[in-house]
């Protein structure tokens, strides 16, 4: 695989790691257990992708690794307070 697909697809599941696992520790906060679960899938999922991708990087699939984490929680955070604004998530 092109190094550049490799880096583009660490950091789209360490994006989507981080941001399900900033989701989770939100839902749990706020006794969302349903969605709580559900979510424990996605977390689960792209830990796979990360196991299978993440031994080979190099320098570029690093850096793409370590970039994915910061804008995922931080994604995370304003798509839940987004949704608590209106009353889908967080508690009432």
């Amino acid at each position: 695989m092109p190094p550049v697909m490799s880096a583009a697809l660490l950091f789209a599941s360490t994006f989507a790691l981080v941001f399900c696992l900033g989701m989770q520790s939100l839902l749990v906060r706020d006794d969302r257990r349903r969605l709580a679960f559900i979510n424990s899938f996605c977390i689960g999922a792209f830990n796979l992708v990360l196991f299978k991708l993440a031994p080979d990087a190099g320098a570029v699939e690093i850096a793409a690794y370590l970039c994915g984490g910061p804008v995922g929680i931080v994604s995370a955070m304003a798509v839940f307070g987004w949704f608590a604004r209106r009353r889908k998530f967080g508690k009432s």
